[in-house]
């Protein structure tokens, strides 16, 4: 009895009487809360059947679906924050715990489990939630809009604007991205105008551009001409 977890006081107050009781109160293994009950009053149960679920949501995990593009500014232990779809403005801090070390096949994001302190119980199992989780030291960064890059698959590119009508091309290297923004570590600097709308139209434009200017007709040198005559 003792290997199934009946408490000692009850396995001793059997050995003291040598009779056993018609029901024995059989305490969990640890506190928490019954998410699952399988059985009702009456119920006969075989070995190895599952009785109740129970949890401990004290400490809660949160898993985030995080974009493979955005994995390498996230750490251990880095903070994070969570907002609850079903309380608007209620946030929740926490702390990345683990980052899995797989990429899902479909979606191209991996699991970011967040640690979160619940001990009022505001947060369920299942619920869904926002979470923002913070990379790096805050500071100055130049960044732009994310419609201002286009990204051909080999390379990216801003269109910057120079003025009169006239644009030029400049190919950049990325950062982070985040809230519709991408930083630029590379290609731009502080104070150049950069297109952010209709820059697909001007980058198709310049390239046709280019094509037609291949295309003139060289002029025949050295060539003999006669005049045309009818045959008979």
């Amino acid at each position: 009895m003792e290997n199934l977890g009946v408490q000692p006081e009850i396995v001793a107050e059997i050995e003291r009487t040598r009779k056993v009781p018609l029901t024995i109160v059989w305490s969990a293994p640890r506190d928490g809360i019954v998410l699952e009950r399988n059985v009702v009053d009456g119920m006969k149960m075989a070995s190895g059947d599952s009785l109740f679920r129970l949890a401990d949501i004290s400490t809660i995990w949160v898993l985030a679906d995080v974009p493979e593009v955005d994995l390498a500014a996230i750490r251990i232990g880095a903070p994070a924050t969570i907002r609850l779809r079903g309380r608007p403005g209620t946030e929740f801090a926490g702390k990345v715990g683990l980052i899995y070390p797989q990429v899902a096949e479909a979606t191209r994001t991996t699991k970011v489990r967040i640690e979160i302190d619940n001990r009022e119980g505001m947060l369920l199992p299942n619920m869904y939630a926002d979470v923002e989780i913070g990379s790096g030291e805050f500071g100055l960064v130049l960044a732009v809009p994310d419609s201002a890059v286009i990204d051909s698959g080999t390379r990216r590119v801003v269109i910057l604007d120079r003025g009169e009508g006239r644009f030029e091309p400049r190919e950049v290297q990325l950062g982070q991205r985040g809230e519709g923004m991408v930083t630029i570590s590379e290609g731009v600097k502080d104070g150049d105008r950069v297109v952010v709308s209709a820059n697909f139209l001007i980058d198709a434009e310049s390239n046709l551009k280019a094509a037609l200017s291949g295309l003139g007709t060289p002029e025949a040198k050295g060539a003999e001409t006669t005049p045309a005559e009818p045959k008979p």
